[in-house]
C-alpha cells in the first residue's frame, strides 16, 4: 500500500515529464490496477516489455524527487499547514499568546519553504 501511495505522490508531481507513451502503461498498471498481460495485449508489447517500462518510470520519477525534493517540500508544509490549523484553534478558545508566536514560527517555516 505505501508503495502505491509513494508512485502516486510521484505521479502527481512529475508524471507529466514523462512520454504519452509511459504515462498511458504507468497509469493502467498503477492506477487503473491492469495487469502486465493486459498492458501488454492492450500495447502490442511483451510482457517483460510493460514490466521494464513501468521499473524504468519508477526510477524517472524517483530520480526527478531526488534532484527537486517538491514531494518532500509538500509534505513538510502540508505537516506545517495542519499544525498552524490546529494552534488557530487552540488560540480561537484561550487567545493566549504563546499560541499566537507559535502561528507565527510555523507562518515563517512555511514561507521560508516555499
Amino acid at each position: 500500500m505505501i508503495k502505491i501511495v509513494e508512485q502516486s505522490m510521484l505521479y502527481d508531481f512529475y508524471g507529466e515529464l514523462l512520454t504519452e507513451h509511459q504515462k498511458k502503461i504507468y497509469e493502467d498498471a498503477v492506477f487503473n490496477d491492469m495487469s502486465l498481460s493486459e498492458i501488454a495485449t492492450e500495447e502490442g508489447i511483451s510482457r517483460q516489455g510493460v514490466h521494464d517500462l513501468i521499473k524504468r518510470c519508477d526510477k524517472i520519477l524517483k530520480s526527478y524527487e531526488e534532484k527537486l525534493h517538491l514531494v518532500e517540500r509538500f509534505m513538510s508544509t502540508k505537516k506545517n499547514v495542519d499544525l498552524l490549523r490546529q494552534h488557530l484553534e487552540e488560540y480561537k478558545s484561550s487567545k493566549d499568546q504563546v499560541l499566537l508566536d507559535r502561528v507565527i514560527e510555523i507562518t515563517d517555516r512555511i514561507l521560508a519553504e516555499i
